[in-house]
Order: C-alpha cells, then structure tokens, then sequence
C-alpha cells in the first residue's frame, strides 16, 4: 500500500490511497474460507461448496467490504501520523471508470486543511465594564422592598399612586390578559390621564404604540412575541378589576430580620449597603457576558485568514442525510462560517495557552453549579456527599458532560481574556450599562 499527497495550495491537499492485491487478499481468502463452511447452497451439503462457487457467489461483495475498510483505516491511520489538521472530512474523487474486477486499486480524496494562523489579544482594546449601582437605584430597590412588604389598600377610583389589575383584551390577536401594574410603568400624561379618576369595573380603550415606558412590559402584559411588541400598534381595552394603593413598610427592626435574617442588619444604611452588594454581584455576570461577546466579535472581526472555502461548500453539500444543492450548500456555508472561524481560533486559543477541561476541574464546577441552585430553593447548606451524589448523576449524562464542559471552558476563556487581552475598565451605573450596549429600547 501507498499513501501520498499533493498539495494544491496552503488549504487543499489531495491525497492518493493506492492497494495492491497483497494488501487485501490474505483477508478475503480467509473470509470466503470461513463462508464456504457455513454457506447454505441448494445441491450441496453444507461445508462441501466449492470455492469456486463461493468466490462467485461472495467474492465481490467481500472483496468491496475488505477493500473499504482497509481504505478507511489507512486514510485515518495517515490523516494522524501526518498530524493533518482538517476542516469537515475527506471527501473522495468519484472515479467514472472503477474496475473493481482489477487486482491493484487507487483512490483519491480532497482534503480541507485548517489555515495558519496568529492570535493576537492585545490588537484592539475591548471595554470591560465595572457596573456599580448608584444611589438612585439603590433607593428605588428600598421603595420597592417597601411596597412589597406594605399593606396593600383597595380602592373604588384610580389614582396615580394606584397599582391596578385587569384584562387587557383584543378578538382580532386572541389577547385576553389578566394582570397587574403600577401607573408609574405607563409612558406619558395621555396615557396617564385615561386611568385616574377611571372606577373599578369600567373599560378603557388604549392605543398599544407609546402605552408603555418599556415595550418589554407589552411583550409580559399582552403576551407577544419580543419582535411584535417594538412596533405593535392596535387598540385594545382593559377591564378594570381592581384598584390598590399600598401603604409602605415602616422602615424598622421588624423589616431588616424579614429581609436578612435576625440581627443581620440594623440601620437603614447597612440595608443599602446589602443591597449595593447583592445588585453588584449580580451585575458582574452581566459584565463578564458582555466582555465576552465583545472579545469574541473582536477576534471573528480582526483574526484575518482564509478558509477552503470551495471544498467546505462541497462538503456541506454531501455530509447531510439529503444531499443539497448547490445553492443551498452556499447558504449553509455562509451561515456557518463565522461560526466555525470562532471555533478555530477558539481551538488556537486552547492549544497556545494550555487551557484544559480536566474531569476534577468539570466535577467541582458541577457542584458550584448545584450549590447555587440549591441556595434558591432554600438549601443553603448541602453536605458534600449531597452534592457529589448529584454531580456523579449528572456528569453519567454525556450530553449533559458536554454542554457543562462548553460552560467551563467559557469560563476559563474568559479568564484568560482578563489575564491577557487589552482591556479598558469603564464604570457604568447599571441603568447606563443597558442604554449603551442594548440601546434605549431595552
């Protein structure tokens, strides 16, 4: 047998699997032995078939099986030896003419070679956001613990201060919605206008577009899909069912105890600064999601290398278990190409900076993963042993396996890019955090 290789350019190689008759031969004597004392053929007693008969009955078909199995074998024994980094799989070059009844064979397959190339985390700057919450949030998060654990007062007539509950409804969309929210959540004085003085039990007639400061609360309140709420422009009513005003919570003992635990916290400014820990906290995730999106869209942006981009478009074409056209083999490559450059530079990333995901690593990141969890239930303090039992029942799920050891290696991605990408920390207020990577609709 011989393998060799011609290659095109930097990213195309082909490669040439050449069998000679002593490479299979051995093999397909032995099988077709083997068959000739099992075979069941009408006229002989069984293990008396001649082989000649057998050959004729048998021989091609085994002769094709050895054939390919040795082919595949030997291909993906060179494709290692070779340390042959590949995009998709090799794709083999249809022969018009092939004789199988020919003693030698040669074959012949395209290659789609992974590109050379260099990343660079210190190229461009990313901004790494450092979102702290500032006064106004912070007393605006007292106000609604007040509310929250406030009586709440019914009312015949709607006022500003009212939170009311109803059905907002339109027959033409299917919109028949039961909630409840606090007249400060409406967007302008018309809107306004249209609940106070309005009596629990009357139907109010309102215009979608604009009755909200947020479109996400049309989205919750009138159940439409997210793409929907931004422009949706109709009139629907609402039913006014209730009326409440609520009488804020005395800032005292009994409170703090509620909200913390017994004794935890004393005074109204160790209560802020819980609160300005807790919401700090939260917003470190959204901070380091967003620092990772950005460096990720900076290295697709800025890693510059070419793929085999023909031969991927006719791999795509075949992988599938329809074939596609071409046409649709464009589509899909175009889809998938940002895609599969994050993924080699993201394998660049992982084979230049050792980052491995060893099993102790996946384990106890698994147990974290628990630990929280079980906090929001009410579990605050789980043995170990609860929690090994859990992850070991997990980590025997390989899909389960799979998608934890994607989570993890994000998380040390992301940890190697504040080690080692050109950051500029930027501090925000949370409030100005959203307008400046969502934009003011969000």
């Amino acid at each position: 047998m011989n393998i060799t290789r011609e290659n095109i350019d930097a990213l195309n190689a082909v490669v040439t699997v050449s069998i000679e008759k002593e490479d299979y031969s051995d093999k397909v004597t032995k099988i077709l032995t083997d068959y000739k004392k099992t075979a069941n053929i009408p006229g002989f007693r069984k293990g008396h078939v001649p082989m000649g008969l057998v050959k004729k009955q048998y021989g091609k078909a085994v002769l094709v099986d050895e054939v390919n199995k040795l082919l595949q074998e030997s291909l993906n024994k060179y494709l290692v030896e070779e340390k042959l980094d590949i995009l998709g799989n090799p794709l083999p070059r249809m022969q018009e003419e092939f004789d199988w009844d020919a003693e030698s064979f040669s074959f012949e397959f395209e290659l789609g070679l992974a590109p050379e190339f260099n990343v660079d985390l210190q190229e461009n700057a990313i901004t790494q956001y450092n979102i702290v919450a500032d006064d106004k949030m912070i007393d605006g998060q007292v106000e609604n613990i007040r509310k929250q654990y406030g009586k709440l007062i019914s009312q015949d007539e709607v006022t500003e201060e009212s939170e009311v509950t109803g059905i907002f409804s339109n027959e033409e969309k299917e919109i028949e919605n039961n909630v409840t929210f606090s007249l400060d959540k409406l967007k302008g004085k018309r809107n306004l206008n249209k609940f106070v003085g309005a009596k629990v039990g009357d139907t109010l007639t309102l215009k979608t577009k604009g009755l909200f400061n947020d479109d996400h609360d049309l989205m919750n309140f009138l159940k439409v899909a997210h793409d929907d709420a931004h422009d949706l422009d109709i009139e629907v009513s609402f039913k006014i069912n209730e009326a409440n005003t609520r009488e804020l919570a005395e800032l005292n003992q009994e409170l703090f105890d509620k909200l913390f635990g017994e004794g935890n916290v004393t005074t109204l400014d160790e209560v802020k600064a819980k609160i300005k820990e807790d919401a700090e906290k939260q917003f470190v995730q959204q901070s380091d999601q967003r620092l990772l999106n950005d460096v990720t869209e900076g290295l697709i942006e800025n890693t510059k290398f070419d793929l085999p981009a023909d031969f991927l478009k006719k791999w795509i074409q075949s992988a599938g278990e329809q074939e596609l056209t071409s046409e649709q083999a464009e589509e899909e490559y175009t889809k998938s190409e940002k895609g599969l450059r994050y993924q080699l530079i993201q394998d660049r990333l992982v084979k230049d900076n050792e980052v491995q995901v060893q099993f102790e690593d996946l384990k106890e990141f698994a147990k974290q993963m628990i630990k929280v969890q079980m906090a929001q239930f009410g579990q605050m303090n789980p043995s170990d042993q609860e929690l090994e039992d859990i992850a070991a029942r997990i980590l025997s799920n390989q899909d389960e396996v799979r998608r934890l050891t994607d989570q993890l290696l994000s998380q040390k991605l992301l940890d190697l890019f504040k080690e080692k990408a050109k950051l500029e920390t930027k501090e925000v207020t949370y409030e100005n955090f959203v307008k400046e990577v969502y934009g003011d609709s969000h």
